[in-house]
């Protein structure tokens, strides 16, 4: 299976508080089961996300939930959950969330899966992003050191963006940091036949 997934997508709305949230989930894959993990690792994160927010709380007022398809080709499937929450004070909160998948086995790429065993991927990628805050003059919240070990990320434009959470690493103002590295620029590091392999340009 070497085409785009059908993606389909549910709502979950409610008046009082006021939620809107939008979520995916994927259509006719060959591996059921595969289908099932993928689509349960959705909801599951959502679901963790909103409490995270707030979802329970007395306080929420409002609860927004959108997603976005980052790449859906060459048996990779990469997407975003981002759910915003208001709760009052000067403005809301939000979190985004990134998934991504092999459409064949339904397995859940982690950052260290892309990378050859011993290639210190965490040393090499926060070089690249501390010259990227350099030359785009990124304000911190406090000397950029190195990326976690499980840093979010996505798969987009033959890229691999890396990026923060709010406050993660700059001021609110600054919302989330996404620094896109060409797969090309780190090729000499990535997993034979893993993900990054499967999305190398032609």
């Amino acid at each position: 299976m070497d085409f785009p997934v059908a993606i389909g997508y549910k709502s979950l709305q409610k008046q009082t508080p006021k939620v809107n949230i939008y979520y995916p989930f994927v259509i006719g894959l060959a591996n059921h089961q595969g289908e099932a993990k993928i689509n349960a690792a959705i909801v599951s994160t959502l679901n963790k996300t909103m409490i995270e927010l707030g979802y329970h709380d007395s306080s929420l007022i409002e609860m927004v939930g959108q997603f976005e398809i980052k790449t859906n080709e060459r048996n990779i499937l990469s997407l975003t959950l981002t759910v915003y929450s208001f709760t009052g004070g000067a403005h809301g909160m939000t979190i985004i969330k990134a998934l991504n998948f092999d459409v064949n086995t339904g397995k859940q790429y982690e950052l260290k899966d892309l990378f050859k065993p011993g290639s210190d991927y965490v040393t090499v990628l926060s070089s690249i992003i501390q010259q990227k805050i350099k030359d785009w003059k990124i304000q911190l919240l406090d000397e950029f050191t190195n990326i976690r070990p499980d840093q979010d990320f996505y798969f987009a434009d033959h890229s691999l963006v890396i990026y923060f959470q709010l406050y993660e690493i700059t001021p609110y103002v600054w919302g989330f940091p996404y620094f896109p590295i060409p797969i090309l620029d780190i090729q000499d590091i990535i997993q034979p036949g893993g993900a990054l392999d499967k999305l190398l340009p032609f």
